[in-house]
């Protein structure tokens, strides 16, 4: 038994997504071409690529599939890059972002608890040779946040503070004016 659910999963994921979108809200449309160096992702071309990488999962957990080869994680990287293409307006990638999300979160809900245990074998020469699916789908949601401390640094870069930021400040003034006030 594992002592975090899928039913665990999908909220978490959920609140992930949710920080995601409201960074890809809170960026203007005309900066979603902004580059932070040469070879890097524009913030849209990141945003898309988060859109669309959840797909991943559901191809190799879904069917349960007991290996991951060259060819099914081919498959799926091809997919998301055809889609991720067409996500070209602000308002198709926060859609994709919401529709793509939710649907992640609900394939996690619907998961049997028993399958986060299973071992799936890695192509030859990989290591680990194997991951347990609950590692698996964790770095799905490690891959998120990566991504979203990246465009998090890219919202400074344009002069944005984020909102994890300044939900922060709001706390810690909150706290200091609480304190001041018993002090009184």
């Amino acid at each position: 038994m594992q002592a975090y659910s899928t039913k665990d999963f999908a909220r978490s994921f959920r609140t992930v997504r949710a920080n995601t979108i409201q960074i890809a809200e809170e960026i203007p449309e005309e900066k979603y071409s902004f580059r932070p160096a040469e070879g890097s992702r524009s913030i849209g071309e990141t945003l898309a690529h988060i859109a669309t990488t959840t797909q991943f999962a559901p191809m190799i957990h879904g069917p349960r599939h007991k290996e991951v080869n060259f060819e099914l994680f081919m498959t799926a990287v091809q997919k998301a890059t055809g889609e991720a293409a067409a996500l070209d307006t602000k308002a198709k990638l926060i859609e994709a972002l919401k529709t793509e999300g939710e649907k992640f979160a609900q394939f996690l809900e619907n998961l049997p608890e028993e399958a986060l245990a299973e071992r799936v074998q890695y192509p030859a020469g990989m290591q680990p040779p194997d991951k347990s699916r609950f590692e698996m789908l964790m770095s799905t949601k490690e891959h998120e946040m990566h991504h979203r401390a990246q465009l998090m640094v890219m919202q400074r870069m344009l002069g944005q503070t984020t909102h994890l930021t300044r939900q922060m400040q709001e706390r810690m003034a909150e706290i200091q004016a609480q304190t001041q006030a018993q002090r009184a």
